[in-house]
């Protein structure tokens, strides 16, 4: 009861600062309800990139994958870091000066309106198809633990987790449908540093108890227990053998954290460049931190419960909190958690609606549509895909490799396509519209086969780097037969300050010899 209590105390608090914050808001803009009115901070931006990035897909998929597979899979999370890099020397200022609101506009912009409306079509389904379902459905596994929703109801497990579903479906709708996106970054800021200083408490506190009150006495136990999940370069046969770094995991981490629209819309809102090289460098030495969160205690659960959940990994973070937490710290935690599955899942729905509104609706239903009937366009758009996921979510169940690896799987269907034609757009100025757009094709109908379809026995994510030499090789083939007429120049529309922040260089510099010093240490570890 008192779980049930502190859990709605802490919710009912972030729902009431979000709306202190937001009451004297414009929302009925474009940019006012899509962007935040460009005037979000770094520290906003960073604490909102990060919980629309950390939802329970990681809580629970990454811990369970590390559970099983060790700290090989921290490729996913310290890479990051690197490429928030990338986007805040190199893509924000681009994207600023342009005054985008969405990814799509600039495709039209350098190639044509046709591949802009496929781009914002394909991310749709994407939103509707891998994401958001399986948010919604970590979500659930995590409450469902938690909260004992199936006995408290006395309900089938399986009834309990599609109750829960809805549940959280319905309240992340509510706050992307009426705040926009100000609502979801003002929320996202209490919960991503909530979430942050709660899941740093889990490991400590378990390896306090394994080390009768002394942590690094309960580390060093953890790591004499099996050495060899604390390894970060693994086998060829690992679950993300360490050679992915330098073929498709690359690709796909430039394409998530510098082209991704639910995650580049913060910085599109911030209120100039020095705040969105703030927010995004900020966000990357988040991602450093954030193994703590996602993947040591996985390994911590090795050391708790053996190989017993091997046949269900994605119990093994619920199970360890129930064990390590006191009773009074679990409710305000699972508020947190269902900030993070809120957090995404409104985050998601809020590009979705700006992707559809501004790229679909505008462009081919309505071209004269005013800002209130675009943002009424976009609540309805929220609407619409959030009952959609909610139907789908159940059926992400029981993934064989755990949650996250299939959302990594699903989402490369459309990612490294649009990161191939986003980078040859902004590096070279030959490839013509045709080429871009048969690569979207032929980039996903490979995909689909050689992951899908056919067992290549080839790693999926050195599917990515060859699908992207692929692409390329199509797009340059096509270009010379078919040359781009299209001249793109890069104007400044000035809706923000271009000032840049002057420690960028040094906090990037930084950034890469933590990552380093990272596969340095870790990389050395052997053990059987």
């Amino acid at each position: 009861m008192f779980t049930a209590i502190t859990f709605l105390l802490y919710t009912l608090f972030v729902a009431l600062y979000a709306w202190l914050k937001l009451r004297k808001e414009r929302l009925g803009s474009q940019e006012g309800y899509f962007l935040g009115g460009r005037s979000l901070t770094g520290i906003v931006i960073a604490g909102s990139m990060l919980l629309t990035n950390i939802s329970t897909e990681h809580l629970i998929g990454m811990n369970g994958s590390s559970y099983k597979n060790g700290f090989i899979v921290i490729g996913w999370e310290v890479t990051s870091a690197l490429a928030l890099i990338v986007a805040a020397v190199y893509f924000i200022p681009k994207y600023l000066k342009m005054g985008l609101t969405t990814i799509p506009q600039y495709l039209e912009n350098r190639f044509d309106g046709m591949l802009r409306s496929y781009v914002a079509f394909f991310l749709m389904i994407s939103f509707v198809v891998t994401l958001l379902p399986i948010v919604l459905y970590t979500g659930a596994i995590n409450l469902e633990s938690i909260f004992n929703v199936s006995e408290v109801l006395e309900v089938s497990k399986d009834t309990a987790l599609l109750i829960t579903v809805v549940g959280v479906g319905l309240i992340g709708s509510l706050y992307a449908i009426l705040g926009g996106l100000k609502a979801v970054a003002v929320s996202d800021t209490l919960n991503g540093y909530g979430l942050l200083i709660g899941g740093l408490a889990v490991p400590f506190l378990a390896l306090w108890g394994i080390g009768d009150g002394n942590p690094i006495e309960g580390l060093s136990k953890v790591f004499a227990h099996a050495p060899q999940k604390f390894n970060v370069i693994g086998t060829k046969n690992s679950v993300l053998p360490f050679e992915v770094l330098f073929t498709g995991l690359i690709i796909n981490q430039l394409y998530f954290w510098c082209m991704n629209q639910t995650i580049i819309q913060r910085a599109l809102g911030a209120k100039n460049l020095k705040e969105a090289q703030k927010g995004l460098l900020f966000t990357g030495l988040l991602k450093i931190l954030i193994p703590l969160v996602i993947i040591l205690p996985g390994v911590i659960g090795f050391y708790y419960f053996g190989d017993s959940l091997y046949e269900s990994q994605d119990m093994v973070y619920p199970e360890l909190i129930k064990k390590v937490l006191p009773a009074s710290f679990v409710g305000i935690f699972a508020a947190i958690v269902m900030g993070a599955v809120l957090s995404t899942f409104n985050s998601v729905l809020n590009s979705a609606a700006t992707i559809f509104s501004l790229d679909l609706y505008q462009r081919h239903f309505n071209p004269k549509a005013s800002d209130q009937k675009l943002v009424y366009i976009g609540k309805l758009t929220s609407t619409v895909l959030a009952v959609f996921a909610m139907a789908v979510a159940p059926f992400v169940a029981k993934a064989p490799d755990g949650l996250y690896q299939l959302l990594q799987q699903l989402n490369g269907i459309f990612f490294i396509p649009i990161a191939s034609i986003m980078l040859v757009g902004f590096f070279t100025q030959n490839i013509s519209a045709l080429a871009a757009k048969a690569a979207l094709f032929v980039g996903l109908i490979f995909y689909l086969l050689t992951s899908f379809v056919f067992d290549t026995g080839i790693h999926f994510v050195h599917i990515w780097g060859i699908e992207f030499v692929l692409n390329l090789v199509v797009m340059y083939a096509i270009s010379y037969v078919y040359p781009n007429k299209n001249q793109f120049k890069l104007s400044d529309l000035k809706k923000v300050s271009m000032q840049q922040w002057k420690y960028t260089r040094v906090f990037s510099i930084i950034l890469c010899l933590i990552t380093l010093i990272i596969y340095i240490s870790l990389g050395s570890i052997t053990g059987s």
